[in-house]
């Protein structure tokens, strides 16, 4: 299985330099359509339900400090040997979101039932570190 790392690069290769709270989002979107479209998990790290939407907390500590990010950042992270269907589910999903704006990709994680239902009560704003379970990623985005 690869790390967040290797997905992160790849997002990176792609898209170019982003922010990091998108970058936060692209790379949680790879995870939950290969969750969902492919049945298994592209990493490891999972995401947290935090006041800006999902992030993973091992990535926020790469980019931390940080408002835009290159490739260069993942310099010291060898590129992935991904699978076929691994690019194809990737490839998908930065056509469909790569363009987007990081206020509307956090916006359409704040809609969805995974970041909702994972912050429960939290208030708004308010710190939240539950993770965002793989399972729920997969029930949620699968019957999209």
């Amino acid at each position: 299985m690869h790390s967040v790392f290797d997905v992160a690069k790849h997002v990176l290769q792609e898209c170019g330099e982003v922010t990091t709270m998108k970058l936060q989002k692209l790379v949680y979107y790879c995870q939950a359509w290969s969750l969902a479209w492919d049945g298994i998990p592209l990493f490891a790290e999972d995401f947290e339900a935090w006041a800006g939407g999902p992030v993973c907390p091992q990535l926020f500590a790469k980019h931390k400090g940080h408002f835009l990010i290159n490739e260069g950042a993942f310099s010291d992270i060898p590129d992935a040997d991904f699978t076929t269907d691994e690019i194809d589910t990737m490839k998908v999903v930065l056509a469909t979101y790569c363009d987007k704006t990081p206020q509307w990709l956090s916006d359409l994680t704040h809609s969805e039932r995974p970041w909702r239902e994972s912050r429960g009560n939290t208030s708004p704003g308010y710190p939240c570190n539950t993770v965002i379970s793989k399972a729920l990623m997969q029930e949620y985005y699968s019957g999209l």
